[in-house]
């Protein structure tokens, strides 16, 4: 397969733990098609423990490394904006500071792109895990052609935001990340994909491991979480993105399940969003 260069793309806030991040920077270094440049968004100040990592990597890999400081916390939108403006490679893969990716991940990926130039976003499905990635609780699974991503996006997310590889390109002319609270993802593919025609396709196999945790689903819940989701379904909507049967469906459909008990919620993610 002819090599292509790409850039990887991470936004770190002063959350995150450090041993988190060394894996997961490493995993990404351990590519088998390895990146030619890291950006890393610092969003807002970092902890000692936290910039150790970085240094520690960008000492063993001089010249890989673009390391963007935020004065202060902009949100993840804002952040990976930045990140996305500063690449200087044609193509991006995304990655969270506290996740892990499969070693093959991104040499699939840019095979995709290599069979099929049309093609601007390619992502993967994500195995959700607690502490460790051979305790996996569940399989997030999209769809896979472009027709069907088309479809389901009407509705929900049909791309797992840190499992793609996009062209720069793409991502600015549909108007690059925008600050929408806990929709910065969506926002952006539903603007790539409905509006702007971003051939996309969803390798169908698990080459991304997410981080979760038991309150996975207690930050998911609750009135102002409800109130989140129905504002920027009702944008969607407005934008003409989803029929009013979608919004109707999706919007309070969601909004139902963020006002469960948590134990219930819990149950439906599982059986029915997974």
């Amino acid at each position: 397969m002819k090599e292509e260069r790409y850039t990887v793309l991470m936004s770190v806030y002063y959350k995150e733990k450090p041993a988190y991040l060394k894996t997961s920077i490493e995993s990404m270094l351990n590519q088998t098609i390895p990146p030619d440049e890291f950006v890393i968004v610092k969003d807002g100040p970092l902890s000692k423990e936290l910039d150790a990592v970085i240094d520690t990597f960008i000492d063993k890999h001089p010249g890989l490394f673009t390391i963007i400081e935020n004065k202060v916390n902009l949100g993840l939108g804002p952040a990976l904006a930045k990140g996305i403006l500063a690449s200087r490679n044609s193509l991006i893969a995304r990655m969270d500071s506290d996740d892990y990716s499969v070693n093959t991940r991104c040499e699939k990926q840019l095979k995709e792109f290599e069979k099929d130039s049309a093609l601007e976003m390619v992502g993967t499905f994500e195995a959700e895990f607690i502490d460790n990635i051979e305790n996996v609780i569940s399989i997030h699974s999209v769809p896979e052609t472009d027709s069907e991503i088309r479809k389901f996006m009407r509705r929900r997310c049909a791309v797992l935001h840190p499992t793609v590889m996009y062209k720069k390109q793409s991502v600015i002319d549909s108007g690059n990340y925008q600050d929408v609270h806990l929709y910065e993802d969506y926002d952006l593919f539903a603007r790539m994909v409905l509006e702007h025609n971003t051939k996309t396709y969803n390798i169908q196999e698990n080459l991304y491991y997410i981080r979760t945790s038991e309150d996975f689903f207690k930050r998911r819940g609750g009135l102002k979480y409800a109130q989140t989701v129905l504002k920027f379904k009702w944008g969607q909507y407005k934008k003409g993105y989803m029929s009013l049967k979608d919004f109707i469906l999706s919007g309070f459909g969601q909004a139902v399940v963020c006002l469960m008990p948590n134990s219930m919620r819990k149950w439906f993610y599982m059986t029915f969003l997974r």
